[in-house]
């Protein structure tokens, strides 16, 4: 054997054989497949840790409003003492507070209604571009 073919051959016997179409498909499908699996188990590692923090915060809002409501009916409670002690009688002073309170509430619940009334109930808008996007790409459609 000449020098040449003794390289080439020792080139060969190096390199790893061809490999098929096949196979280079299934590498890529199986390593796609791993991508894809462990990006959803990244996602499910991050949405459980804000889930948990969500959780926290909720809670903690949630005590904050209960003893908010008691701060504030301890407020109440004091300027309807603080009317008794202008004078007033104590069921008068509790009968303006309560009143006032009533004023409050019925001033919001007219808001809410208000604002409850403007809700159309489903996104319009989305709908038409939907509605669109799906006829710009059916075929045949004139756009």
């Amino acid at each position: 054997m000449s020098g040449d073919k003794v390289g080439a051959m020792a080139m060969t016997a190096n390199q790893p054989p061809e490999r098929s179409l096949g196979q280079l498909v299934a590498d890529a499908s199986s390593d796609l497949s791993s991508i894809v699996r462990s990006e959803i188990e990244l996602a499910k590692v991050e949405i459980t840790s804000d889930v948990a923090n969500a959780g926290k915060g909720a809670g903690m809002f949630a005590g904050a409003a209960v003893l908010g409501m008691y701060g504030f009916l301890l407020l109440l409670l004091a300027v309807a003492w603080g009317l008794v002690a202008l004078g007033l009688p104590t069921w008068a002073g509790l009968l303006i507070v309560a009143v006032l309170l009533f004023v409050v509430a019925a001033v919001l619940a007219f808001i809410g209604r208000k604002n409850v009334a403007r809700v159309k109930g489903k996104p319009e808008r989305t709908i038409a571009n939907a509605q669109q996007t799906i006829a710009a790409v059916k075929p045949g459609s004139a756009a």
